[in-house]
């Protein structure tokens, strides 16, 4: 899950499918550590960024070795503290501390991606403009719960995919009634 929250950055899942696939079963955090920039960069090349993404990946790897890898000593953490930790390693912001917070570790933090922007600026839900912002939002108007926010952005990412895309296709979109149908 760290290593997929990384490198879909700026990328299809697709592709980071394939760059995972390339490390052939032994993605441990220590794996990643012992392999040379070049040989990390060759394995997620198709992932995009392979130069910046390899350093990310060193980086993320030494933050979760220095817990010794153990998700507990991660999970007893104070939410906010975790969070703020990640958000100083090289090549994580927002989006993917939270991704690896929620679906790593089930942390009851609310992911903001692109399908989550569009959602809330075409429907008529003033959840903000910024990250934090409609973050705040769900996490103000959902139960606290990694559960709910996890099946929650599912169904936004979902519907992102079938109906609400860059170019609208409306056609049996279950929310059109509701749809402001701003052009994004």
């Amino acid at each position: 899950m760290i290593v997929g929250a990384i490198l879909t950055q700026n990328t299809a899942w697709t592709n980071v499918e394939k760059a995972i696939a390339r490390f052939d079963g032994n993605l441990t955090p220590e794996q990643i550590l012992n392999l040379s920039m070049e040989e990390i960069q060759e394995i997620i090349r198709p992932a995009g960024y392979f130069r910046q993404k390899s350093q990310y990946l060193k980086a993320v790897a030494e933050w979760f070795m220095s817990y010794d890898c153990d998700i507990d000593l991660i999970k007893i953490r104070p939410l906010p503290e975790i969070r703020a930790e990640l958000l100083q390693v090289q090549g994580i912001g927002n989006e993917t501390a939270d991704s690896i917070l929620l679906y790593a570790f089930d942390f009851p933090t609310f992911v903001v991606d692109a399908y989550t922007m569009r959602f809330f600026k075409r429907f008529p839900i003033d959840a903000g403009k910024t990250y934090m912002e409609v973050k705040n939002f769900c996490e103000n108007e959902l139960p606290q719960d990694a559960v709910i926010y996890n099946h929650f952005h599912a169904l936004i990412v979902h519907n992102g995919k079938e109906h609400c895309k860059k170019k609208m296709d409306c056609t049996g979109c279950p929310l059109e009634a509701v749809c402001q149908k701003v052009s994004s």
